[in-house]
């Protein structure tokens, strides 16, 4: 019971460059983060290997900060 609740962070990730002509490993990323299609939008949690894999393929994402 605490006092302050603490907001819990959660990254918006969206692909919106398609993943054709790069490398196999960015390719891996993409599909590791759960996006499959254009346009395509999955919510993970705000950690420092979410954040690693968003850094590394950052030309084919937008990323979006929320607190739940």
């Amino acid at each position: 019971m605490s006092k302050g609740k603490s907001k819990k962070k959660v990254l918006r990730i969206t692909l919106v460059k398609s993943p054709i002509g790069y490398s196999k490993r960015q390719k891996g990323t993409v599909r590791a983060l759960g996006l499959r299609r254009m346009h395509q939008t999955v919510e993970k949690e705000d950690t420092p290997v979410i954040r690693g894999m968003v850094a590394k393929v950052q030309h084919l994402v937008k990323v979006e900060e929320v607190e739940v």
